[in-house]
């Protein structure tokens, strides 16, 4: 397969779309292999330091889980060299010592020129490990660099059923990140958000099964796909489900006349709303709302928030953390919180709001389909418009009426009971084997 044929399938594609969502149940689209081998081709990259290699913690526990559903699991990841290895990472080995699980390092190419160049010596090597593999799963999002959208489209080429897995609106983000920046700029990120909207949307046509992370992505893509699945994705097990004698503790400290505790957890980044975020905390004490806020995460906007904290004067009721490395201590906080509080700027499905459902600690933020779903069967939250006043009034309600703060504390842990990373990974390789 080269880049030609790539290129000259594509018009095949466009042609005969019906035909194929038509005849995907046909058996030439059955893998020509025995057993369960299951190819995973993710955006999320391999560190290389001192020729070792280094990956996300939380993502060698989702491979861990996908081990547990499939005999066989290969993954594709982009390789970067660094000098040190990031926070929140650890050696491959960990990961893979005792399983059959085989590492294929992919070149990290995210400029257009970059990745024509690679492309067709990538395409030999994804058309050599789909051969080998009897499942099919690639993280689409992005444009150029996106193997995993190359891999989906070399999959439908040669006739095999795969499935496709999002966990946001990566054009939509592109989108919005175009508009806190001006000029060319502006210009490019426009234009590229545009196109990736078209690209998104011709490979999840093009795909068996789009596994849809969240709500929010699969009000924005279930239309596109022959065959949609809303799922979730969590690395938390059942044991870090809050303990009911914890979460009495906690509803009992709710009545104690003390500051309101508010957390955030995750990147402080524009596409997390940290202005907003910060806001809301500002109008919360014009409410006259005593409280103690900490967000706990690093990113590019940590130094620009810390600096309007102070500007505000709030420096003695805001912390910004930055990075917080011990995992365990990190959800102590998050259980010891009476509200997780967020202003999610882009259509996303962060984890951070299961994480907090899952330990007794109401989500109060603004309104969109991926915590609306996340809540609908006990309201273990309240969701508002994306306007900090209405926020900041709605937490300043909860603090006054500490009794039905009490019953959010419950509502959130039954809301997030179901999402553990047993059941959530289960249920997606279970659609899988049933589809693909």
């Amino acid at each position: 397969m080269d880049v030609l044929s790539l290129l000259g399938g594509s018009v095949f594609w466009a042609a005969c779309d019906e035909y194929y969502i038509c005849s995907q149940e046909t058996p030439s689209m059955k893998a020509p292999v025995s057993g369960t081998t299951l190819l995973l081709v993710l955006p999320l990259p391999v560190w290389r330091c001192d020729g070792a290699l280094y990956l996300d913690t939380q993502a060698q526990n989702g491979l861990r889980m996908w081990l547990r559903n499939f005999n066989r699991l290969i993954l594709c990841v982009p390789q970067i060299d660094v000098a040190t290895p990031p926070g929140g990472t650890s050696p491959w080995d960990a990961a893979a010592r005792d399983e059959d699980c085989q590492l294929v390092p992919l070149p990290d190419k995210r400029k257009f020129v970059g990745f024509l160049i690679a492309l067709p010596s990538v395409l030999r090597l994804l058309q050599t490990q789909i051969d080998r593999s009897s499942h099919l799963h690639f993280a689409i999002g992005g444009l150029a660099g996106d193997w995993a959208a190359v891999g989906a489209l070399l999959a439908r080429v040669k006739q095999r059923r795969a499935a496709v897995w999002t966990d946001r609106v990566e054009s939509q983000v592109t989108h919005f990140q175009a508009q806190q920046v001006h000029g060319l700029r502006r210009v490019y990120r426009l234009a590229l958000s545009k196109a990736m909207k078209h690209f998104e949307r011709f490979v999840i046509r093009r795909s068996t099964l789009s596994l849809l992370h969240g709500a929010d992505c699969y009000e924005a893509y279930a239309r596109y796909s022959a065959r949609p699945m809303l799922v979730h994705n969590i690395h938390l097990s059942p044991a870090s489900r809050i303990q009911p004698s914890e979460l009495q503790a906690k509803a009992v400290s709710a009545l104690a006349p003390r500051s309101l505790k508010i957390v955030y957890t995750g990147r402080v980044h524009a596409d997390k709303g940290v202005r907003d975020w910060i806001d809301t905390l500002h109008q919360l004490r014009r409410n006259g709302t005593a409280f103690q806020a900490r967000w706990l995460g690093e990113g590019p906007e940590l130094e620009y928030a810390r600096a309007y904290v102070d500007e505000l004067g709030l420096q003695a009721s805001i912390e910004f953390a930055g990075h917080h490395a011990d995992r365990e201590a990190l959800l102590a906080e998050v259980r010891g919180a009476d509200v997780f509080l967020f202003c999610h700027m882009t259509s996303e499905s962060p984890r951070c709001l299961i994480e907090a459902l899952l330990s007794g600690t109401p989500i109060v933020g603004y309104d969109s389909s991926y915590p609306a779903d996340l809540i609908s069967k006990h309201a273990g939250g309240v969701l508002t418009p994306r306007n900090p006043v209405a926020l900041a009034a709605a937490v300043s309600s909860l603090d006054a009426d500490r009794p039905q703060l009490q019953a959010l504390f419950a509502a959130a842990a039954m809301d997030g009971y179901p999402f553990t990373d047993e059941d959530v990974f289960r249920h997606r390789a279970d659609l899988m084997k049933a589809y693909t």
